[in-house]
């Protein structure tokens, strides 16, 4: 899974149409690193303009109880999104203030002197680094000794074809519990599950992606995120004397959407993106694994049961750390073992564990590794792969932190949640308006929680007032700030699935990526709505006890 900064060659006669227009756009620009140093010279000039015109704003948020005014990543889309831990990981508690955000300048005193003193912090504090490293030690391993290989053609041997892309998909959407998990490890294998049935990779990386990321904010199983904005929804709802909802206040609706989103998906793979990509010729990319094809069928099997050997090994260690009354991966106040709790926060780590040991004793069973020196070899192989995404992940931490600084996207969003709270229109318009918002802020605040925190205090008691009930407006907003994120540039892995795209065909870029998603996101949020709307229509209770409606 090594990865190497794209490059984009031009070969062939140029496709025809829109996708084609945009992923030869998209190409064309400035490579990521070079396009984030030009973005941050753009958000310098305009927080000088900004500031220098007074612009602010006075709103209501929501914010950790106990730790002052909050701060917030914006772009990312994790199992705690968008939030910088408080000291008290675990604390689920938030309450309502009165803020005026002003726009700060960077080119102030004060701006100039965080420009220079935070960059190596900026930098060092960006969680997404150390996710890549991690997440790709157990990988690398499992894909050099042959586990991967061996899996994969277990798992296409095991599905029909027509049902590989939804039950890809489905298994990006149901990856949200585990952190960017989903974006590290289910994405590169999407691709490599298509190659290895003659598939176009690019249709499964894009299958891939769908799931993790553009259908993200519903589950069949509830996640830290939805512990998250259930406590900011209820500290809205406070505000206008309404009684709390729980998690599962949109569980039905969560598991409905979680389906019928991931076949749509999946149509969309099979009719529109893999016969626009064609027929996949292997000499256009660059990719290759140990694959089990090559490994004799009696070392396969004997490097399988040692694999599964030390994948239960692992699930042992985690389900005594777990399960047992007052166990250390337990929330240490309420014993919880799901939401805001140790286990849910330790998952990419765990995760991590079940693909390195299960590598090594993949490859010590099928001796393809028959040293420590091999698995050191092939952690060194997989890191040596990153150089390119370091230097993107560099300029792309210096932009979220001096964009954050500045104020300006809480100060948008702000503007823009006072515009739709004073229009004068009906219940059904005001959702459709508010999803509306919503969509265009994914497109520069990609992080679920920050929005939340900024809209839930607003339009939760404007919403009751009319006669909506808080869970339909949480169900609105899942529908939101979910499609976009397979588009935004300001997605901070966008790069990393070039990066993946590229091994399989070398002139692929950011616009190859986007073209890819755009059909994903475009059907996914048209059948997101009408469903949303027709459930919201028809009264059907969004979770156990929970009707769109105030009773």
């Amino acid at each position: 899974m090594s990865t190497a900064e794209p490059t984009v060659e031009a070969s062939g006669p140029p496709e025809k149409g829109m996708l084609a227009a945009i992923e030869r756009l998209g190409n064309k620009v400035p490579p990521p690193a070079l396009m984030f140093g030009y973005l941050i010279l753009l958000i310098i000039a305009l927080s000088w303009g900004l500031a220098l015109a007074g612009v602010s704003i006075t709103e209501q948020i929501a914010v950790p109880v106990e730790q002052g005014a909050p701060q917030y990543d914006y772009y990312e889309d994790t199992t705690q999104p968008g939030m910088i831990a408080p000291e008290g990981p675990y604390q689920a508690d938030w309450t309502i203030v009165e803020e005026t955000i002003p726009i700060k300048s960077l080119l102030s005193t004060e701006g100039v002197r965080f420009i220079f003193s935070s960059f190596v912090n900026n930098f060092a504090g960006f969680g997404v680094v150390a996710v890549v490293f991690i997440a790709m030690m157990g990988a690398g391993v499992a894909e050099e000794s042959g586990l991967l290989g061996s899996l994969i053609r277990k798992l296409v041997g095991a599905l029909p074809p027509w049902a590989l892309s939804f039950g890809l998909i489905l298994v990006g959407v149901l990856s949200s519990v585990a952190s960017d998990a989903g974006y590290l490890i289910l994405i590169p294998l999407s691709a490599a599950a298509f190659a290895s049935v003659g598939r176009h990779p690019l249709a499964g990386l894009a299958s891939g992606f769908a799931g993790v990321a553009a259908i993200f904010m519903v589950n069949i199983s509830l996640t830290p995120t939805d512990a998250m904005i259930t406590e900011i929804a209820n500290e809205a709802i406070a505000l206008a004397g309404g009684e709390p909802i729980t998690i599962v206040a949109n569980w039905y609706y969560m598991v409905a959407m979680s389906l019928i989103l991931a076949f749509a998906a999946a149509v969309v793979t099979e009719k529109i993106v893999e016969p626009r990509l064609g027929t996949w010729d292997p000499s256009e990319g660059t990719a290759g694994h140990t694959d089990a094809a090559d490994i004799a069928p009696e070392a396969d099997k004997r490097g399988s049961r040692f694999a599964l050997i030390g994948f239960g090994l692992v699930v042992a260690i985690v389900a005594l750390a777990t399960f047992p009354p007052g166990a250390p991966l337990r929330d240490p106040e309420t014993g919880n073992i799901i939401g805001n709790s140790p286990f849910m926060d330790s998952l990419l780590f765990i995760i991590m564990l079940m693909f390195l040991v299960s590598g090594i004793c993949y490859g010590v069973g099928a001796r393809t590794m028959t040293s420590s020196g091999d698995v050191l070899g092939a952690i060194t192989k997989t890191f040596s792969g990153l150089g390119g995404m370091v230097l993107m992940l560099l300029m792309i931490a210096q932009f979220i932190a001096f964009f954050n600084w500045t104020n300006m996207p809480r100060v948008l969003a702000g503007a823009l949640a006072e515009l739709l709270e004073t229009a004068n229109i009906g219940a059904v318009p005001l959702l459709l308006g508010f999803i509306v918002v919503i969509v265009l802020l994914d497109f520069i605040m990609p992080g679920a929680l920050p929005k939340w925190a900024i809209f839930a205090p607003i339009f939760v008691p404007l919403f009751m007032r009319l006669g909506v009930a808080p869970q339909t407006l949480l169900a609105a907003y899942r529908l939101a700030d979910s499609p976009v994120n397979a588009l935004t540039p300001l997605m901070v892995y966008l790069p990393f699935i070039a990066t993946i795209a590229a091994r399989y065909q070398r002139k692929a870029g950011i616009g190859t990526v986007v073209a890819l998603m755009l059909p994903y996101s475009v059907t996914i949020f048209v059948v997101w709505t009408v469903l949303f709307l027709a459930w919201f229509l028809l009264g059907i209770p969004l979770g156990p006890g929970y009707l769109p409606v105030v009773g």
